[in-house]
């Protein structure tokens, strides 16, 4: 019984499924996915992130940590870039651990990332509503909070209408074809970059290397809500920098939506990756360039959390300019509101096409091409977020479904990678099966790869598999205890030190024997480089931030996947195609079985 459900569990897609015709439109060329890439991650992060971590965690070291930041960011980027050459099909990651890990990982991935991109589009309409409505003196909020106030803790203060009819507005663009939307989306792009380019620019006249060099003498004493540090480059020391990127690393968030385009774009194989890896560069340098000039124009103790772009611009008496960063602001979020909310859909309709959720959200308008129920539902069930949640409590939720997606895609990069080509299917080579009898000695053997075989057996696959799934339990013990140990003073504290050492000696003991192994030789068009290292390092940085997150998150978190699985094992075991298609080739192996048993028994 339990291995007939693990069986069901870990069910993967087949190939020559996800190489079926498509039925939606393949219209989006390599500037159309770079500019969807950019544009969604290119939002709130620009135009508050700098200001606010500046201010409370790194100073002017935001640079160092947008830097870090994008490293990190950049290795998820490329377990992406790398499955969107793979597997050319909507639904990003949740598509890739389908095909390596199995359904029910699948299933688990899929419905985070309907919670990510639910929340990050009521954010950003929440945020937009919040940045237009500080330009109008609060209007909207003063008059909403009066009339119609919402007196419970964990909701918002007011409903938003003007967010929710933004996201109404989005979801009838979205419904008018990806094509005709995303030349919209484009257009605000190109805007978008304009206006960091002309805040780049304006700010290098005014900027001063003598403000990352400020001493704790020259910081005012009469202003008691100054928080300083020790003044200097880096006032918060190196944790207020690592803190820093750790907040930074969400300022990326968003770059995944063009791996969910595997269906609209135009040879997905060759343009996914590259966009992927375009996009990250120029977010990087927008962030860089951003958080450089910000803090040489001004001290970054007087930084303003909010607007700090307006702020400093009016500080120093640049009305214009401060006015073009705000109508170019407002550019930016309605693009970043386009970028959250365009993958949602495609998510939708991946699983409900696999009919693991309803089938109806998979339904393509045949005059527009776009799975239009999905888009609506998606927009309704947003915009009821956006009515009753503050932008506050929508960030808190966010970031969970995120990393765990991360995590997995970075998992799912490690296992393809040793697996022969036969096993990314339901079948497996009899021959390869084969290739060792499973002894104690001929097991070590192949940990260590004494022969130094070059070619992927089932052996050295099980190897892989096993080892990295003790990776992933050692990585998750080690963000644990570092998490939960003061790392300041670990020099002074020899247990805890020789624990970590253990701990990091296990992680590269365990990363070698995987590197040992045989890998699976395809061409593709882009392959992470240095694996397994790059992807180990892209897990551990998702678990470690994943552990961050406070108890409330976690708590949401839990109810969002009770109902998830609530809708899995009621609906979707039952209904899911992949299933279907299993039991309809073990019934005709059974016939033909039956038949080949008459014909030998007639003799």
């Amino acid at each position: 019984m339990a291995s007939r459900i693990w069986k069901v569990l870990a069910r993967r897609r087949i190939d020559e499924d996800l190489e079926s015709k498509s039925k939606l439109a393949r219209v989006l060329g390599l500037f159309d996915l770079t500019a969807l890439g950019v544009g969604s991650t290119l939002g709130l992060g620009v135009y508050v992130l700098a200001g606010s971590i500046a201010k409370e965690t790194a100073g002017p070291a935001v640079c160092i940590a947008f830097l870090i930041a994008a490293i990190a960011s950049g290795f998820a980027g490329m377990c992406y870039a790398e499955f969107a050459s793979r597997v050319p099909k909507a639904g990003s990651a949740y598509v890739y651990s389908y095909v390596t890990v199995g359904e029910f990982i699948a299933f688990i991935i899929g419905w985070n990332l309907i919670l990510e991109y639910v929340i990050g589009t009521a954010s950003v309409a929440r945020g937009l509503s919040g940045y237009l409505d500080a330009l109008t003196g609060n209007v909207i909020r003063e008059k909403l909070e009066a009339a119609m106030p919402i007196n419970i803790s964990f909701l918002s203060k007011y409903p938003d209408f003007f967010a929710f009819g933004v996201v109404m507005l989005l979801v009838i663009l979205l419904s008018t074809g990806v094509k005709e939307s995303s030349i919209l989306n484009n257009i605000f792009t190109v805007i978008n970059l304009i206006t960091i380019a002309i805040i780049v620019g304006a700010g290098s006249f005014k900027a001063d290397p003598a403000n990352w060099r400020i001493s704790v003498e020259d910081i005012p004493k009469d202003k008691p809500e100054i928080h300083a540090g020790s003044g200097g480059f880096m006032p918060f020391g190196i944790s207020g920098v690592m803190i820093g990127a750790a907040k930074c690393f969400y300022g990326f968030v968003g770059f995944d939506a063009v791996a969910t385009t595997g269906e609209e774009a135009k040879n997905p194989q060759r343009n996914i990756p590259i966009a992927i890896v375009v996009s990250l560069i120029i977010i990087l340098m927008a962030y860089f360039s951003i958080s450089t000039v910000l803090t040489m124009m001004w001290p970054y103790y007087d930084q303003n959390v909010d607007t700090p772009f307006p702020y400093v611009f009016d500080k120093i008496g640049w009305t214009t300019v401060k006015w073009i960063v705000n109508i170019g602001a407002a550019f930016a979020l309605c693009t970043s509101l386009f970028g959250a909310m365009f993958p949602l859909p495609r998510i939708l309709y991946a699983m409900g096409s696999d009919g693991i959720i309803f089938k109806q959200l998979a339904i393509i308008h045949p005059k527009t091409m776009t799975p239009i129920f999905g888009t609506v539902v998606s927009g309704l069930f947003t915009g009821i977020m956006t009515l009753i949640f503050d932008l506050q409590q929508l960030i808190d939720m966010m970031s969970i479904g995120t990393l765990l997606a991360y995590a997995i895609v970075a998992v799912s990069v490690l296992i393809l990678r040793y697996q022969p080509k036969e096993c990314a299917s339901n079948t497996r080579s009899v021959s390869a099966m084969n290739d060792y009898k499973v002894t104690s000695v001929n097991i070590l053997k192949q940990i260590i790869n004494l022969q130094n075989q070059k070619e992927v057996t089932e052996m050295s696959n099980k190897v892989a598999k096993y080892s990295i799934g003790i990776l992933c339990i050692v990585i998750f013990i080690t963000a644990l205890f570092i998490n939960s140990v003061d790392t300041t003073a670990l020099g002074s504290n020899v247990i805890e030190l020789v624990i970590l050492i253990v701990l990091v000696n296990i992680l590269l003991l365990i990363m070698i024997i995987i590197a040992r192994q045989p890998t699976q030789d395809i061409d593709l068009a882009f392959k992470v480089p240095l694996v397994p290292l790059l992807p180990c390092c892209s897990i551990f940085i998702n678990l470690y931030l994943m552990l961050q997150l406070d108890s409330f998150t976690w708590i949401r978190f839990a109810v969002w996947m009770l109902i998830g699985f609530t809708i899995y094992f009621f609906y979707g075991i039952s209904h899911s195609e992949q299933g279907k298609r299993n039991k309809r080739e073990a019934e005709m192996l059974k016939r033909k079985y039956a038949d080949q048993v008459r014909i030998v028994t007639r003799f």
